[in-house]
């Protein structure tokens, strides 16, 4: 005797008729402006005094709930999912499949590729840094430098 499942459970999700290359480019491309904007919050000067009230208030809240919630607009990888879950409210951009399956892996690739590029932009900043120490240092140890 074969046990069969009801139709509605046999049924793959219906996929995207967008082409795969498309739907990657999109995501490249989606996950700039939620880099941007998770990267600003949370590491640039612009921000400092609400990021900064916003630490102490995730130190010193009582309940779990507004410790996190406080948390979230200091780190870079939690407030990009929230920036992401936006971003995919304002396009409607759906990756793979049709329906909340494709919103699902959107988003969680779209956070992905956003943290690559925060990533990138990191490391390249403290190459930088890096560098101009070791310009100053070199400059400093010549005689007659600057």
């Amino acid at each position: 005797m074969k046990l069969m499942l009801p139709a509605s459970k046999q049924e793959m999700p219906t996929e995207l008729s967008i082409p795969l290359l498309r739907q990657f480019a999109v995501l490249l491309l989606l996950a700039l402006p939620v880099a941007c904007i998770s990267w600003t919050v949370t590491h640039e000067e612009v921000f400092r005094e609400p990021r900064e009230a916003c630490k102490q208030k995730s130190e010193q809240a009582r309940s779990v709930f507004w410790r996190k919630f406080f948390y979230l607009f200091t780190c870079e990888y939690c407030f990009s999912h929230y920036v992401s879950a936006f971003m995919l409210l304002i396009v409607r951009y759906q990756l793979l499949y049709q329906g909340w399956r494709g919103y699902l892996v959107a988003w969680f690739a779209l956070v992905w590729v956003a943290n690559l590029y925060m990533s990138g932009f990191n490391r390249l900043r403290l190459e930088i840094k890096h560098e101009n120490v070791v310009i100053a240092a070199e400059e400093r140890a010549v005689p007659g430098g600057k």
